[in-house]
């Protein structure tokens, strides 16, 4: 009597199909952490070019002055430029003889991603401006 078996038992079926269910299940969560990371580092570019354009702005169509101003962008992104004088240490240089203004410039750009959390990106920069006349 030939008892070869030919083709698979019900069990090695229902192993297999485990198996690839699980692997299946495995490779979609890898991706869609990489799609996530992906969007998260779409969003802080965004930001961070939002940031270099503004600073880029401070000094040439917004004036040197002393000051906040905030604002939105794309409906996303909220913005805040801070500009306040930079004091040199007064050990060694008196501020009052500079012949220039020199001011710290902080923006912060922040947006929501849900679930009442936000992202932020800051970028701080020294800006100078010609001292004015008293």
């Amino acid at each position: 009597m030939n008892t070869k078996q030919h083709g698979f038992s019900l069990l090695e079926v229902l192993i297999a199909f485990s198996i690839l269910a699980l692997s299946l299940g495995i490779l979609l969560k890898i991706f869609s952490g990489g799609v996530n990371t992906a969007m998260v580092a779409e969003e802080y570019t965004t930001a961070i070019q939002l940031a270099e354009s503004l600073m880029t702005r401070v000094g040439e169509d917004k004036p040197l002055v002393t000051g906040e101003e905030s604002g939105i962008e794309n409906e996303i992104y909220t913005w805040r430029i801070s500009i306040s004088p930079y004091l040199f240490n007064p050990d060694h240089v008196d501020n009052d003889k500079l012949k220039i203004q020199v001011f710290q410039v902080h923006i912060n750009i922040s947006w929501a991603i849900g679930h009442g959390q936000e992202r932020e990106f800051d970028l701080t920069s020294i800006k100078l401006a010609p001292q004015k006349a008293l």
